[in-house]
């Protein structure tokens, strides 16, 4: 199949090569002409604008986006501008679900067809494979089958439903791992603390992985981490939120689910951040006034 690409980061170049390996002929576009030049190198076509790659693309074009969320509404506009009816549009980015849903139904107006793919599998898709989850037309999905089988593991591609539901899934997916993530971030702290058993995160996150029921791919990263470096001494414990997590949280109270333990993994990322805590300096107060409890002073 023919492809444009638009965005060669860390997954979109990964993914364009692994288009490339299985004989896909793409024509890349990015913002900085160092990232075509590589994925050129390695037998793509290079575009120098987003007209070009329409361009350089026969009718009926499928288009894929790769990009930053805030970067996929100005691109849908400009690149609307010269797109033609039957065309095809795919965002494989991590947009709100709302927003997906919205730009179906402005592209379809316009005869261009809209695929949602939330896509996950990060900087280890390229070898391994995606897992995509794909919402839009039915009818166009299985028309771009080859491509998806392509860049994603055996079983690793569905659609899940109509336009929007890709990301939508692709949503919650990320809120699950915010809370899988704490899960372990927690447990090995503890591990960490009890200094009496000299305990080897490196070793338990090994043992944990053969035949344990918390045995996961997250797990074996750890134990890659671990060995590496068993006291993290080099990492800065700040953890940023792609935005997924938030809205996961957020569609649990429209909708009236109780989703405890994703919300508060999502808050600890905020707590990461903080070098001090002033509501923790106001407890701290509090119990020294209503019942003496010693306070450590700033240093």
């Amino acid at each position: 199949m023919k492809i444009g690409f638009i965005g060669l980061g860390k997954m979109g170049g990964n993914m364009v090569e692994r288009l490339l390996n299985a004989g896909h002929e793409i024509v890349a576009y990015a913002q900085t002409s160092e990232s075509v030049k590589k994925v050129q190198a390695k037998g793509a076509i290079g575009a120098d604008s987003l007209r070009d790659i329409v361009n350089k693309l026969e009718s009926p074009r499928i288009v894929w986006l790769m990009v930053p969320v805030g970067e996929v509404e100005k691109i849908i506009d400009k690149i609307n501008l010269f797109l033609e009816q039957g065309d095809i549009l795919i965002d494989g980015g991590n947009s709100f679900y709302k927003d997906s849903v919205r730009r179906a139904e402005e592209l379809k107006k316009k005869g261009i067809y809209f695929l949602d793919a939330g896509t996950s599998g990060g900087i280890w898709g390229l070898k391994a494979g995606y897992c995509m989850m794909i919402g839009g037309d039915k009818g166009i999905f299985e028309k771009l089958e080859p491509m998806f089988k392509t860049l994603s593991m055996e079983n690793g591609y569905a659609h899940v439903g109509p336009s929007g539901a890709g990301h939508f899934v692709k949503m919650i997916h990320n809120g699950i791992e915010y809370a899988l993530l704490e899960g372990y971030a927690e447990g090995f702290e503890i591990m960490n603390a009890k200094k009496e058993f000299n305990l080897d995160p490196y070793k338990i996150a090994n043992l944990w992985n053969h035949g344990s029921v918390i045995r996961s791919w997250l797990l074996e990263l750890a134990e890659n981490i671990f060995k590496r470096d068993s006291k993290l001494d080099s990492i800065n414990g700040y953890v940023e939120d792609s935005g997924e997590g938030r809205w996961t949280v957020a569609e649990a109270i429209e909708e009236n689910v109780p989703a405890p333990i994703i919300t508060l993994s999502l808050l600890q990322r905020f707590r990461s951040r903080q070098e001090e805590s002033f509501s923790a300096k106001i407890i701290a107060a509090l119990r020294n006034e209503f019942g003496g409890h010693e306070i450590k002073k700033a240093k």
